[in-house]
């Protein structure tokens, strides 16, 4: 796991390489090395780590996107702000599944740092309505229902949202 700057660096490297690669008239040499230059500028705005957590995730497989994630060992160093913000967020869904406090507190600092679409901070939103929910703060949990209502414009959360409401009014 490379420092986020340290990727900057060798990615500068790599390209001054390439400059001379392109002076000697290696032309498919500097066109590969400026290729490989442009991964570690890839990785310097997303994680490899967390994209991993994500595949995993889709895949269902917890114990697997919990071991990428454990990759990570000082986010704040490591990541960029939105990123730190999504290893949040994923650690607070994982983390979701056994201890409501912790995961409440993961959601709440992904939100702060920030995530890049709309849908993730309605999902985000959604699973803090729960977690509230659950604690009996019925006016917060209402409230981030509404916010993540006005967020998912896609309409992708709209059945979790429903049944969510459905639990509020049986409370």
């Amino acid at each position: 796991m490379f420092n986020k700057y340290i990727k900057l660096v060798i990615a500068t490297g790599i390209l001054v390489w390439a400059i001379f690669q392109f002076i000697e008239g290696n032309i498919m040499n500097g066109i590969s090395l400026v290729l490989l230059a442009s991964i570690f500028v890839l990785f310097y705005f997303k994680n490899e780590f967390i994209l991993l957590a994500f595949w995993q995730l889709r895949k269902q497989n917890f114990a697997g996107a919990s071991k990428w994630l454990g990759y990570i060992k000082n986010p704040s160093s490591a990541l960029v702000q939105k990123q730190e913000g999504y290893f949040n967020f994923l650690h607070g869904i994982l983390v979701s599944q056994t201890n409501l406090t912790q995961a409440e507190k993961f959601f709440k600092k992904a939100l702060k740092l920030g995530l890049s679409m709309k849908h993730d901070i309605a999902m985000a939103k959604l699973q803090l309505a729960g977690i509230a929910m659950s604690k009996r703060r019925k006016r917060e949990a209402t409230m981030l229902i509404n916010e993540a209502k006005k967020l998912d414009s896609q309409g992708v959360l709209t059945d979790q949202i429903k049944m969510l409401k459905q639990q509020m009014k049986k409370m």
